[in-house]
């Protein structure tokens, strides 16, 4: 696969979209805990609430963070084919900081939510 001009530019930018889009963070917090088959990981990521991840996206999400050595893909020669999903060791270090982060967030939820009323009543009344 070659090198986008914005990979060249910038790689390490693009590791960090990556773990840190809306799927990448909730693919690799559940795989922390153990490894996926792909049915499985789409219901246990689309029960976060909102809109559910599509099969595309989550495709798509699992593509990437394999591409970049964060998720391992076993597909087992089985019929029915079987694939499973699991962190590789450099996805277990990242998913430990995002979890790290989404816990933080969970926990300081309240203050975000009072600091972004203050600011819209402030843009309000301005």
């Amino acid at each position: 696969m070659a090198v986008s001009e914005n990979e060249a530019l910038c790689p390490y930018r693009l590791v960090l979209e990556h773990v840190t889009s809306r799927w990448g963070v909730l693919v690799l917090v559940e795989l922390l805990d153990r490894p996926y088959r792909f049915s499985e990981l789409r219901r246990t990521v689309s029960a976060y609430g909102g809109r559910g991840v599509s099969e595309k996206m989550l495709t798509q999400t699992l593509q990437t963070l394999e591409r970049d050595g964060l998720v391992h893909r076993d597909a087992k020669p089985v019929i029915p084919p079987r694939v499973d999903y699991s962190l590789t060791g450099l996805g277990r270090e990242a998913a430990e900081q995002v979890r790290a982060l989404s816990q933080w967030t969970r926990d300081r939820m309240d203050e975000v939510e009072k600091a972004r009323q203050t600011y819209d009543e402030a843009r309000a009344a301005s």
